[in-house]
């Protein structure tokens, strides 16, 4: 077995970022064909405007976390800290996307916070699952590392 990859943190960020959300793109697009009876095109532009709303907000997001991470006295990324990470980096999405599907699918904001429900859930494994083999592939940040 070899040694994580490590990057810089700048580089990390943006790495995981695109990977996340373009592999996002692949695996929600066809869906929300399916879940909000859209055209593919439509449902496609949807996803990709979510997408990059996200895109920001991933960047944005993770180098707050990491930067607080970074002044914590206990190094490592715990499940409880994986937790938080996903829990907040899914209320903040959620913010922002949720009046965006309601003007796009136009529908409630409460219809559209109900529709986002399901794509949150799928979102936070997603979001926890994703950073824990990007971590195994490419190591911890220097934020989460002892003598970082």
């Amino acid at each position: 077995m070899s040694l994580p990859m490590p990057l810089a943190p700048r580089t990390r960020r943006i790495l995981q970022a695109c990977l996340y959300e373009a592999i996002a793109i692949a695996l929600v697009a066809p869906v929300m064909t399916w879940l909000f009876d859209q055209p593919p095109l439509s449902a496609l532009a949807l996803t990709v405007t979510m997408s990059a709303i996200a895109l920001g907000w991933n960047y944005g997001f993770n180098t707050v976390f990491e930067r607080w991470e970074a002044k914590q006295i206990v190094k490592g990324r715990s499940l409880r800290r994986r937790l938080v990470h996903g829990v907040g980096f899914e209320a903040g999405l959620a913010v922002m996307l949720i009046p965006v599907m309601a003007l796009w699918l136009t529908i409630t904001l409460l219809e559209a916070f109900l529709a986002d429900a399901g794509i949150m859930l799928f979102f936070f494994v997603y979001t926890m699952a994703f950073t824990w083999a990007f971590d195994r592939v490419f190591g911890l940040p220097q934020s989460a590392l002892a003598d970082g």
